[in-house]
């Protein structure tokens, strides 16, 4: 441990979490054996999901085709499937044609061809196609809406999928009669698949009163037409039980939890004690932060509930609500949380919380660092980070001092990844 350099040692941890998640890896063994009787057509949306598509091609010899739609940014160059971007996180009319034509692409089939649809992250942005009577910008509106207003996940997808033509299992529902291969990389707590990417291919749970009352507890203006749309109600998703979903098979072939338990087998490797905090620690940023400093110093100072050296890890999805014009993300805000929750106690201590994706809220930074200095360096450069934790900007503070951790798009996506180092006796003298 007096060897090590903790920020090396929490970037490695991030790099071998999102390693875990490499499509390369995990998507070929989770292919059929045999190609179907007639077509394989290829659908998918989200942040891994060129990468998903350009494994699926290196390791499928048989005849393929398809349509897969990215954020700008995450393409990867595939021969037979073709890849578009649209917006994400507000969606925009590149992917309402890319949903459109999913749709187009798989309803002609029949019982003797394959879909095979690459879902992650990221997905339900990009599948932005509005339901009858509704248009682009009444989606607009509600996910910004959702989006300032720091709903969850579960929440924001619920909402979206009512406001939807191919989301919450209609995708599949088009395929019908054909079977649907579902290949899943999770960014959701829990891992639910009628959660991640609004799972167009699995059955929806969830109601048109289920979205209205998200809407009203967070008090969302929303536009007249969206919400007459989910009062009447006339067209609700596919049910648990219903036919057209029978011929499913879902596959989750990376998730969070995977991702954390790679990263504690490299910190053993490194000598460190490892504490798996779980991997769907959800709220608001800032609040995140302040707990995981108050465990931080529990470690450090009384040995529980890990003693020292220890890596402490956790995966999940916080949210901000903004307040501020800052550029975020909520990692940077987990982490400057972090740092005032220590303020000057925060010897030994040191932590990382990035994206998975690469891209953590409006910037090109996957994340911050915190180290025990860091307070005292961004006021010596007449920083106020209280101020920038009011304005959302924590990021543009671990800016200035050069701590932000920037990979650009990993084209994965297994949620948040935290790190917090706490170091022995010796290590937390040397700080």
């Amino acid at each position: 441990m007096t060897s090590t350099d903790p920020r090396a040692l929490l970037e490695s941890l991030f790099h071998t979490a999102v390693a875990a998640a490499d499509p390369e890896r995990v998507v070929p063994p989770a292919l059929p054996t045999t190609p179907p009787a007639g077509r394989t057509v290829v659908v998918g949306a989200g942040k891994a999901s060129a990468s998903m598509a350009r494994a699926l091609e290196r390791h499928w010899p048989h005849p393929l085709e398809g349509l897969v739609v990215v954020p700008d940014g995450h393409a990867v160059p595939c021969r037979r499937i073709e890849i578009v971007e649209a917006a994400h996180p507000v969606p925009d009319a590149r992917g309402v044609a890319a949903a459109r034509r999913m749709l187009d692409l798989v309803r002609p089939l029949g019982a003797d061809d394959l879909v095979i649809a690459l879902i992650s992250g990221g997905g339900s942005a990009l599948l932005t196609l509005p339901a009858a009577g509704l248009t682009l910008e009444d989606k607009r509106a509600v996910n910004r809406a959702l989006l300032a207003a720091g709903a969850t996940i579960h929440e924001m997808n619920c909402v979206r999928k009512h406001l939807s033509a191919i989301k919450g299992g209609r995708l599949a529902a088009a395929a019908h009669p054909a079977p649907v291969l579902t290949l899943a990389v999770s960014d959701v707590p829990g891992d639910d698949p009628a959660v991640i990417a609004s799972g167009p291919t699995v059955a929806d749970p969830t109601s048109c009163a289920d979205a209205l009352a998200i809407l009203d507890h967070h008090a969302i203006p929303v536009p007249a037409r969206v919400r007459a749309h989910l009062e009447a109600c006339r067209d609700e998703t596919p049910k648990p039980g219903d036919p057209r979903l029978a011929r499913g098979d879902y596959r989750l072939v990376a998730r969070p939890l995977g991702s954390l338990r790679a990263a504690a087998r490299a910190a053993e490797a490194a000598g460190l004690r490892t504490l798996v905090l779980g991997d769907a620690l959800e709220g608001e940023a800032r609040e995140l932060g302040r707990v995981l400093a108050g465990i931080a110093r529990g470690c450090r100072d009384h040995g529980l509930p890990a003693s020292p050296p220890c890596v402490l890890l956790s995966g999940g999805e916080a949210t901000v609500t903004v307040r501020g014009r800052g550029r975020g993300g909520r990692n940077s805000e987990c982490m400057l949380g972090f740092a005032l929750a220590l303020a000057g106690a925060a010897e030994g201590i040191w932590a990382l919380a990035a994206d998975t994706d690469g891209i953590d809220g409006r910037g090109g930074a996957a994340g911050a660092f915190v180290a025990p200095d860091t307070l005292k360096r961004a006021r010596a450069r007449g920083l106020d980070p209280r101020a920038h934790l009011a304005d959302n900007d924590a990021l543009g503070l671990f800016e200035a001092l050069g701590d932000v951790l920037v990979t650009g798009p990993t084209r994965t996506n297994v949620n948040d990844f935290r790190a917090v180092l706490v170091a022995d006796a010796v290590a937390a003298g040397g700080s």
